[in-house]
This record gives structure tokens, C-alpha cells and sequence, in this order.
């Protein structure tokens, strides 16, 4: 299927069915986005003395996080459905304004679906994942570990085996419950960062709608200027 069979190439700014950055559908979009920013941002203070502060974190602060993020993570179900719902509304929005886009809703709303898609895959694959670690008390213990603590040294030793690599690369990287919580900490700026594009593609949306229509008026200004011009030189013959 060829690109011109889903992309409306007749459609403008200033067709009746454009989706732009005044309709309902951006709304849908950068409500969600801020709505995670904010979540974001409440836990930067504990992600500061992590990655931003070259002083050494204390081990008890390490235990303090820790509390706090099984405390986020064993909230009630209704928060988990919550966060998913809007994650939801979010999809709608894009799906709205790619319903047969223009080409302006392709590079702006096609890139900012994108960055959300990632953001999506980030928080999945990263954030939750901890989350649950923490929660199992399983952050900076291996595999191993946690089987000899299941099942005794026999089960311990199945697993070991079971992940031997052989070849010119082997052995494992493990990490500690510090390097743990740090990993954490970063997904939760990479998030950010990804959250703030899509905040910026939707604003320049807005910026290039609002370029083009003043190139649009004055297009026209300059049109009227010139049937003024040529009605004037008309009664002057």
C-alpha cells in the first residue's frame, strides 16, 4: 500500500477536517503527557542525589528509597488502572489526528507517536520492572541468589548451569541494589526527556500552523493590495 493511499495530501490548515493543534484531539494528547511529567516530576527529588549530585549517597538513603518505591508500587490496583487509562487517552488522541492525516500530521503527530510509543516501552520494560523488583525485595540479588533462597544450593546450582555461555565472552555483570535504584532513576529522566519531544513536536505544530497562516495573510493582503492598485489606475484612464 502506497503512502498516498492513507495520507490526505489535499487536506490544509485550514481544511474543516484537519485535526491541528486546537483540536480535541492535541488535548487528548498533552493532557496525558503532562500528567506523567508531573508524576515525574514529584519523584525528581529522589532521583537527584542518584544521578545529579556528586556528593556520597548514604546507605540509609538507599533504604529510604527503597520503602518508597514498594510503597508506590503496592498501591491500590485502581492507581494502576489509572495510569494505564490515561496512557490510553494518549493513544486515542494520535489515533484521532492520524485518521487520514494530512502531511502535516504525519511529520509533527507521526514523530510525536513515536517518542510516545518509547516512552510506553520505557516505562514498561524499565520503570515496572523495577518496580516489581523493589517490591519483591529481588533488587541487586542475582538469580542464583534468589533460587538458593527458593530452593537450597541444588536449585542455585540448576540455574547456574542453565545460563553458562560458552565462547570467547563469558561470565555475567551483575548489578548491586545502588546501581539498581541508579538504573531506575535514569529510566525516570530518560522518560522525561522523551515526554518533554513530545510536548515540543506539538508545539511546533502550533508554530507552523500560526507561520502559515500570517504567510497566508499576507498572501492575501498583498492580493488586495493589488486589485486596489489596478481599480485606482482604472478610474484614473
Amino acid at each position: 500500500m502506497s503512502s498516498t493511499q492513507w495520507i490526505d495530501w489535499s487536506k490544509t490548515t485550514k481544511s474543516k477536517n484537519y485535526h491541528g493543534s486546537s483540536s480535541f484531539a492535541t488535548f487528548l494528547i498533552i493532557g496525558p503527557v503532562c500528567f506523567f511529567l508531573g508524576i515525574l516530576f514529584a519523584s525528581f527529588p529522589y532521583d537527584f542525589p542518584l544521578l545529579w549530585s556528586s556528593a556520597p549517597v548514604p546507605a540509609s538513603y538507599y533504604d529510604m528509597l527503597e520503602t518508597h518505591l514498594k510503597f508506590m508500587h503496592q498501591s491500590p490496583p485502581l492507581i494502576a488502572r489509572l495510569l494505564t487509562i490515561v496512557m490510553a487517552v494518549g493513544f486515542l488522541g494520535f489515533f484521532v489526528k492520524l485518521f487520514r492525516p494530512s502531511e502535516a500530521n504525519v511529520l509533527f503527530d507521526g514523530s510525536s507517536l513515536v517518542l510516545y510509543v518509547i516512552g510506553a516501552g520505557i516505562y514498561i520494560a524499565n520503570i515496572v520492572t523495577g518496580l516489581r523488583s523493589v517490591s519483591a525485595g529481588t533488587l541487586g540479588r542475582s538469580q542464583f541468589d534468589t533460587a538458593a533462597a527458593a530452593g537450597g544450593d541444588a536449585a542455585a546450582a540448576a540455574a547456574q548451569a542453565k545460563h553458562v555461555v560458552e565462547g570467547p565472552l563469558t561470565g555475567q555483570v551483575e548489578l548491586t541494589r545502588e546501581d539498581s535504584l541508579r538504573v531506575l532513576s535514569a529510566s525516570n529522566t530518560i522518560l522525561a526527556l522523551v515526554l518533554v519531544g513530545v510536548l515540543v513536536l506539538q508545539a511546533g505544530q502550533w508554530y507552523a500552523e500560526r507561520k502559515d497562516a500570517d504567510d497566508q495573510e499576507i498572501l492575501e493582503q498583498e492580493k488586495r493590495d493589488k486589485a486596489a492598485a489596478a481599480g485606482a489606475a482604472k478610474k484614473k484612464q
